[in-house]
């Protein structure tokens, strides 16, 4: 009978540090180059008996109850008091149908994390040690191989044997210590975690966001929304402003608390966005297509926990359209700036003003670290800078002229280096036809395919020479439309919507995504983020428009028609958490308390402030306020916290009530607008202002203490 889990009996006369040293080895799991601290379940252990009956039968026979589908099939997990479950184990392990069994452990502080032993080990021997030694090393550590890990030199799996003395984890743990092993690894089982899925009805037909293959559709052409939805589905604190025609805010999937900031109509010069002329079906899918909220309805966008702030743009660009529209997000709290437009112009070169609007938005929003800006490279195949013989191009009514001949094609927007620049790629990972390409595309993401199409002055929207004679395959883009009859579809959703129109949006989403999970990233970093984490598909056929082949990456790790490739949603947000979790290493904290009660006074605008100095010179990375308070009406109360440079965030409004007695800790997550003093200097006089604006209750601050991330 195997018996893994057993300690040798000599490890009872070692001293007690020894002692020690061997408990924590049985709680270090060694895991892809790391060590997971574990600990062990303390009221179950599994069972490999013979069979599954013969394991339920042994627990009848200890008092033990037998857990239900809680294992993995070829285990059986007995749960017993805490109290007696050493003995318990013990005894079991005695009984001759038992092949092994051990304790049941998770990893420490995460008791969702269940993690079972099987007797099975993996060991890499460095590559200089023999066959013969590594048969004399295992067989004294009673392990009988199994077979060789095949394509890794040296490494072979190991069944524990009924010789063993020693489970696998403090057997693995021994070997990786000496120096002629290079890995020793537990076969250990954790149970698999489905990936977050929305129950919005109509999601399963947004394979842009995620999908498991079918028609029209190639493994991997989508930007694996699941499991980065798996690490965050966005948040309110992320706002993502898309300018655009109008948007129907009456949509069920623009509705939530929060879910609406700051809309803006530039176009009516007021403050309600909504499409209110035919034809402005556009804004309204982009806006389904990067944060359509979750709510059991319709659809989902890549972000659906973020905040939209609309922006209905007047159809025109000049000078001081573009200073507007960029102002307004900026100073309103746009996190990310999506833009599926450009100039109705072949060449058009940005001003000084509209290049210096986009770059004070990329640099100075969000405090300092810049608002996150997306531009759509347009659906002309045409480059975004660069020249290409025209030709079968109809000749305009007005000017009686053609476009012929070497022709400089620029797109002003698309090639401003804080933009992030979207190209389009199709189900079928291959360039989609119409989207234009060059060296400033900065990653594609999926829409639909078509052929180009480019809108010019007089001309309207029409076809870009020469004509396209292949049939083009790819899905379109299902999303949000206009309610009801309205917009492109009766039904109040799309499933032809496309261009980098689309595929800009999606981008825009996924950055929200990446923001949600670290707020502290610089819009310079969300673009790195998703260019190094973006996948490299490729597509070697040629254009069947110019016969062109742009689709195979250069030695930098970039090629014209997809930028840095196709965004990944799940490594652009893992790759963020990693980045978060770097910089919190490096972080300190300042603490500070100020002890000293004051009585609050009642009915009086001025309330009172309270001062923490301090002295430290940092930047604000995080923010805590922890406060003490007794009042007879709490409801009475608003409290705010104001940094040293003046800027004040309100911690607390009139809600409370009738409660008496407040303490508690103001922290990103309860209060997102602290984000505010980010970026801000930790040095100087912060203030927490209390005022009582309602008569006849009286209270007393009794201290309060502020902790600051630097």
């Amino acid at each position: 009978m195997t018996n893994p889990s057993n300690v040798p009996n000599s490890a009872q006369n070692q001293p007690a540090n020894a002692s020690v040293a061997e408990e924590s080895r049985g709680k270090i799991l060694q895991r892809g180059g790391e060590e997971l601290l574990l600990e062990k379940v303390d009221d179950r252990f599994t069972v490999h008996a013979g069979s599954g009956q013969q394991a339920r039968d042994l627990a009848n026979r200890f008092p033990a109850t037998v857990a239900p589908g809680t294992a993995p099939p070829e285990l059986t997990e007995f749960v017993v008091n805490p109290a007696q479950k050493d003995q318990v184990l013990n005894e079991v392990r005695q009984a001759d149908t038992v092949e092994y069994a051990s304790h049941v452990y998770q990893v420490k502080d995460n008791p969702a994390s269940r993690i079972y032993l099987t007797n099975q080990v993996t060991i890499q021997f460095a590559p200089s040690v023999s066959a013969e030694t590594i048969a004399t090393i295992t067989s004294e550590l009673g392990l009988r191989q199994v077979k060789p890990i095949v394509g890794v030199n040296n490494a072979f799996v190991f069944e524990l044997t009924s010789d063993a003395k020693e489970n696998p984890m403090k057997m693995t743990n021994r070997l990786i210590a000496r120096t002629d092993v290079m890995t020793a690894e537990p076969n250990v089982i954790v149970k698999t975690q489905s990936h977050y899925r929305p129950k919005d009805p109509l999601y399963a037909k947004q394979w842009h966001l995620n999908h498991t293959g079918g028609f029209g559709l190639t493994s991997g052409s989508h930007v694996f929304a699941e499991q980065a939805w798996d690490v965050t589905r966005g948040s309110r604190s992320i706002v993502v402003a898309v300018m655009d025609d109008g948007m129907d805010l009456n949509h069920p999937d623009f509705q939530g608390v929060g879910k609406i900031v700051a809309p803006r109509d530039f176009k009516g010069d007021d403050f309600d966005p909504d499409p209110d002329e035919a034809g402005e079906d556009h804004g309204t899918s982009c806006a389904g297509v990067a944060v359509a909220e979750e709510n059991g309805f319709g659809v989902v966008g890549a972000a659906p926990e973020c905040a939209l702030m609309p922006i209905r743009t007047t159809g025109f660009l000049d000078d001081d359209t573009i200073e507007s529209l960029f102002d307004w997000a900026t100073t309103k709290g746009a996190a990310v700036i999506s833009c599926s437009w450009g100039p109705s112009a072949v060449y058009f070169p940005l001003s000084l003003r509209m290049r210096a609007a986009l770059t004070r938005a990329a640099t100075e929003g969000r405090n300092g670290k810049g608002c996150v800006i997306v531009f759509a490279a347009g659906n002309a195949n045409r480059p975004t800078n660069g020249t290409v013989n025209e030709s079968g191009w109809p000749r305009d009514a007005v000017s009686n002229t053609t476009i012929s001949g070497d022709t400089k094609w620029l797109g002003g927007f698309s090639v401003h280096p804080d933009i992030i620049t979207v190209s389009a790629s199709t189900s079928l990972n291959k360039k989609a036809a119409y989207s234009n390409w060059g060296a400033e595309v900065s990653v594609c993401a999926p829409s639909n395919n078509a052929p180009p199409g480019v809108g010019l002055p007089n001309l309207g929207y029409v076809a870009t020479p020469p004509q396209v004679k292949v049939q083009l395959q790819g899905l379109g883009v299902f999303t949000t439309d206009r309610v009801n009859a309205a917009g492109y579809d009766a039904s109040s959703f799309t499933s032809e919507f496309g261009g980098t129109s689309s595929a800009t949006p999606l981008v825009a989403g996924i950055a929200a995504l990446v923001l949600s999970a670290n707020p502290e990233l610089t819009a310079q970093e969300v673009r790195q983020v998703l260019q190094q984490s973006a996948d490299k598909i490729v597509d070697s056929d040629a254009d069947p428009q110019l016969g062109l082949r742009k689709g195979t990456y250069e030695s930098n790790g970039r090629c014209d028609w997809f930028g840095y490739g196709k965004v990944n949603a799940a490594k652009a947000v893992q790759m963020a958490v990693q980045k978060r979790a770097m910089l919190a290493a490096s972080q300190r904290s300042i603490q500070l308390q100020n002890n000293t009660s004051i009585a609050i006074p009642d009915n009086n605008p001025q309330g009172i402030v309270s001062v923490i100095q301090v002295a430290d010179s940092a930047i604000v990375r995080d923010v805590q306020v922890a406060l003490d308070i007794d009042h007879t009406y709490l409801g009475d109360l608003e409290i705010s916290l104001v940094s040293p440079s003046g800027s004040a965030v309100m911690l607390q409004g009139r809600t409370l009530g009738r409660r008496t007695k407040l303490q508690t800790i103001y922290s990103l997550q309860t209060t997102p607008t602290l984000r505010k003093f980010f970026s801000q200097q930790t040095q100087g006089r912060w203030q927490l202002r209390i005022i009582d604006s309602i008569a006849n209750d009286i209270g007393t601050l009794n201290w309060w203490k502020l902790t600051l991330g630097a």
